[in-house]
């Protein structure tokens, strides 16, 4: 048995949808660990990182996804990036929400996203990025991105993901199913029927891996009366490409007042990055080099 995060994508029924499965145990596990995630926190965060490890998969080249849920519920935001390499980080609006269990006795995400709005947005590397909005329809993440598929994209899917959190608030497990039909499927009744069959019997997602299955096996499992052919996999991880020199870039992008005054103030300046909450410290005299390059820029302009 294979216990690392990795993703697999295949083709079901001859070429009519196409599926992907993924484990995201220990990137839920670094995204709870770095942010100091409360149970229902690292649930909603934990499955929006895993629908981004998949997005990110149908990408390509330098291409990367940023997924942005705004709720009126006590986690205000979820945000999370991914791009092709299987690198994928995020963070929520509130780590600290504590909720009780829901009537079906999981973890309350529905209820602390609330009512709002999922949006996604495409950088394939040209001028313009590519953004789809669609309102929430539960908060359950898996709804969600099942109607912004079909709503946004034009694409039946089956969404299916999950986080399980022990009583010692560390995620025991996660991961995720997607499947979609591709063209030509769409009006194929007795195959859309089929699968539909085989996603609603399936146990939850989060079981499966609790159970140390990989994705290949859920995928076996799940579509064992298809032709499943499995085409690829890859890892995947938590990764974040935040660094000290982005930071000091941004320091100076405020411009030479703004930087005089956190000189003024004497202190040296901390920065933190939202994604992964790595801290990075500046110091008065970097400062002062900072306006004193800011301006010799505007000197040699002149």
């Amino acid at each position: 048995m294979e216990k690392r995060d990795y993703l697999v994508r295949g083709m079901v029924g001859e070429g009519r949808a196409r599926v992907f499965a993924v484990r995201t145990t220990d990137i839920v596990r670094e995204a709870q660990r770095r942010h100091g995630l409360y149970p229902v926190p690292s649930a909603a965060l934990g499955r929006v990182l895993t629908i981004g490890t998949i997005l990110g998969a149908m990408l390509k080249g330098e291409e990367s996804v940023t997924i942005q849920i705004r709720g009126d519920g006590p986690l205000r935001s979820i945000v999370a990036t991914a791009n092709s390499k299987g690198q994928v980080r995020g963070y929520v609006g509130n780590p600290h929400v504590h909720l009780p269990l829901n009537s079906k006795g999981k973890l309350a995400v529905g209820e602390a996203v609330g009512a709002g709005t999922l949006f996604v947005i495409r950088d394939l590397g040209l001028k313009e990025t590519y953004q789809g909005a669609v309102p929430l329809q539960t908060g359950e993440i898996g709804d969600d991105f099942a109607y912004y598929f079909a709503s946004s994209e034009q694409t039946p899917s089956a969404v299916m993901l999950g986080v399980l959190v022990d009583p010692n608030n560390v995620p025991h497990a996660a991961g995720g199913v997607v499947i979609q039909l591709l063209p030509g499927a769409q009006d194929d009744e007795v195959f859309i029927s089929k699968l539909e069959s085989a996603v609603g019997s399936s146990p939850p997602i989060s079981s499966l891996f609790a159970m140390d299955k990989t994705p290949e096996m859920i995928l076996d499992e799940m579509f064992a009366d298809f032709d499943l052919k499995i085409i690829d996999r890859m890892p995947v991880e938590f990764a974040c490409d935040c660094s000290r020199e982005r930071f000091e870039a941004g320091l100076i992008t405020l411009g030479l007042d703004e930087l005089q005054e956190l000189l003024d103030a004497g202190e040296n300046v901390e920065t933190e990055c939202q994604f992964c909450r790595s801290t990075y410290y500046f110091s008065i005299e970097e400062l002062q080099s900072m306006i004193e390059q800011i301006r010799s820029d505007r000197s040699d302009s002149q």
